[in-house]
């Protein structure tokens, strides 16, 4: 039997709405077979804080932050640029990546905020996963670049059709890192 994929989430929540969508992510991760790091950047969101230890250790990584201005948070901004010793290494390339939003705001910057993230995913040399129109409730969620949710300055709580995003966007991402990892089945 071969290794588990090793997942770490690592996100920023102001709210406890990216915190709800991390979790949700982490457990489907942990449900399709996953091993899974769930880490906050910032002392006391979770049991300990992110380190770059944990992105080394990672096969793929999910980060997760609210939009600021349309851009990644600075608390999660700060975390990346703190990466730069593994990526002097070598340590950022090969590994897959995604990535996840909120906003207070419908049109708060979604996507732009996971392009401008992915921006840094394509300096590591990493593998950007989106989850794309790949399942029904993609269509429905809207977002082709990463999970998102619109808070609506804290009067929308995280809902099914969010949750749902969420479920399918990290089941992809396990099952993607799985066959880089092991290798693509066979055809027959």
């Amino acid at each position: 039997m071969s290794a588990p994929v090793r997942l770490a989430v690592i996100y920023y929540s102001a709210t406890g709405h990216c915190a709800e969508i991390a979790k949700e992510m982490a457990e489907a991760a942990e449900k399709a077979g996953a091993e899974v790091r769930l880490l906050g950047v910032v002392e006391g969101m979770t049991e300990r804080a992110a380190t770059p230890e944990d992105v080394e250790w990672a096969d793929a990584v999910l980060f997760g932050t609210p939009t600021r201005f349309g851009n990644v948070s600075a608390q999660l901004k700060q975390f990346i640029d703190g990466l730069g010793g593994l990526w002097g290494r070598g340590g950022l390339a090969d590994k897959v990546y995604s990535g996840f939003v909120t906003t207070s705001t419908h049109h708060g910057g979604h996507e732009s905020t996971l392009l401008a993230l992915y921006t840094s995913i394509h300096h590591f040399g990493g593998v950007i996963v989106a989850p794309g129109y790949t399942d029904p409730v993609k269509f429905t969620d809207g977002n082709p670049y990463g999970t998102s949710h619109a808070t609506v300055k804290g009067t929308n709580p995280i809902g099914d059709q969010t949750r749902a995003a969420a479920r399918h966007q990290a089941h992809r991402v396990v099952r993607l890192t799985t066959a880089l990892k092991h290798g693509l089945p066979q055809s027959v």
